[in-house]
């Protein structure tokens, strides 16, 4: 039916009840398990998978984003397919099995409906409480993936238990990743044995001496924020272009993910901008490095200026940060995973922590740091007032 890789033979074997997938990044883990899913549904009859992720930005980001594309590349599965709706992200088989993907508010929220078989993507964003109440109403088989950051509830309650499975896989396992990015998974033994570790061995690590513990995830941008500047971090290749929204309000930092992709040119990113109705106006900060790019950029009609720099341009930026509390959107994914790994290296010698953040987990956070610097230098928050009512 599609290309596959042995993580799919893999998963589609497997007779245990719940298929533990745990992967470095790039591993192929959650499309092949996917395929697995599609092919299920297409040889049984009224069979219902539910695709589970932490929220529906990560869906999109990811578990559904593969399907999609899944489906886009395989002839044989369109004719098995009836339709997709896209507004409740269901495809819907001739044979009357459906592929569902959804998250969940809570247990409660997930005592709702019963399925064949589920798929937990991102296990680590998902409480356990959900998980359970899933499983419970889960009649045939279960699939879980994740990046093993750290040890969480399937550390705990599944891995080594009667009926769980667990497949460990790392981007050497997937035969149609690139050299070049193979290549760059490996460079980060360079930067840090322990997201090495993780990412390029799909081993169970501890992420320690994260930079942003000052943060948290909120819904949307008040609409009364003040637009602070708009970060850009120029990529091709294997970097993906890095472009967000800074607002400010209440003394606190508001973000909005705006563009995570590679190979775009400059004509490209504004026209991406401009496909989100991006307001010419606001300011631009992107990586002085680039003087072509911004540049080029600004003869396309964009308002943009280089960022500050200096030897200590990079840790100046980081202590503007870190004096606020940092708002960051449901649908800043990429953000959302940077924040979650982007740490201070280790002197290997000592174990100990360098005042140098490692060249990682970047590509968003540095057009954040390029508007601290410019926008934000001079600025301190302005601390809320509580009033207590008598």
């Amino acid at each position: 039916m599609f290309q596959a890789t042995d993580l799919y033979t893999a998963n589609y074997t497997s007779t245990a009840s719940v298929v533990v997938n745990q992967g470095g990044t790039s591993s192929g883990k959650t499309y092949a398990i996917d395929q697995v899913l599609f092919t299920k549904l297409g040889e049984g009859k009224r069979k219902i998978s539910t695709i589970v992720g932490q929220d529906i930005p990560n869906l999109k980001a990811g578990a559904l984003r593969d399907a999609l594309e899944i489906y886009d590349s395989s002839q044989e599965l369109r004719r098995l397919i009836k339709s997709y709706n896209k507004s409740d992200r269901i495809f819907t088989y001739h044979n009357g099995s459906i592929m569902e993907f959804k998250s969940y508010d809570g247990p409660q929220d997930a005592k709702s409906g019963k399925r064949d078989y589920l798929f937990i993507n991102e296990a680590n964003g998902i409480p356990y409480s959900v998980w359970k109440e899933l499983f419970l109403r889960t009649r045939i088989q279960s699939f879980i993936d994740y990046n093993p950051n750290a040890e969480f509830w399937v550390h705990e309650h599944l891995i080594g238990k009667p009926g769980v499975e667990l497949l460990i896989s790392d981007h050497r396992h997937n035969t149609f990743l690139g050299q070049a990015q193979r290549d760059k998974i490996e460079s980060l033994k360079n930067e840090d044995e322990e997201l090495w570790k993780v990412y390029a061995r799909g081993l169970t690590g501890k992420i320690e001496g994260l930079i942003f513990r000052n943060w948290s995830v909120v819904d949307a941008i008040p609409g009364d924020a003040t637009h602070i500047g708009t970060g850009m971090d120029f990529g091709f290749t294997n970097d993906p272009t890095g472009v967000l929204d800074l607002y400010m309000q209440d003394g606190e930092l508001w973000v909005d993910e705006m563009l995570y992709e590679t190979g775009l040119t400059n004509p490209d990113i504004v026209k991406k901008l401009d496909q989100q109705k991006f307001d010419r106006k606001k300011q631009i900060i992107a990586d002085s490095a680039e003087p072509k790019s911004i540049e080029e950029i600004k003869r396309l009609g964009l308002k943009i200026e280089p960022s500050q720099k200096g030897p200590d341009s990079i840790d100046f930026g980081i202590s503007i940060l870190k004096r606020f509390h940092i708002n960051v959107t449901r649908r800043s994914v990429n953000l959302r995973k940077e924040l979650n790994n982007y740490k201070w290296k280790v002197d290997k010698a000592t174990g100990k922590s360098l005042n140098e953040p490692i060249d990682a987990f970047n590509h968003l956070i540095d057009p954040l740091r390029y508007v601290a610097l410019n926008k934000l230098a001079t600025a301190a928050p302005k601390k809320k007032v509580k009033v207590r009512k008598i």
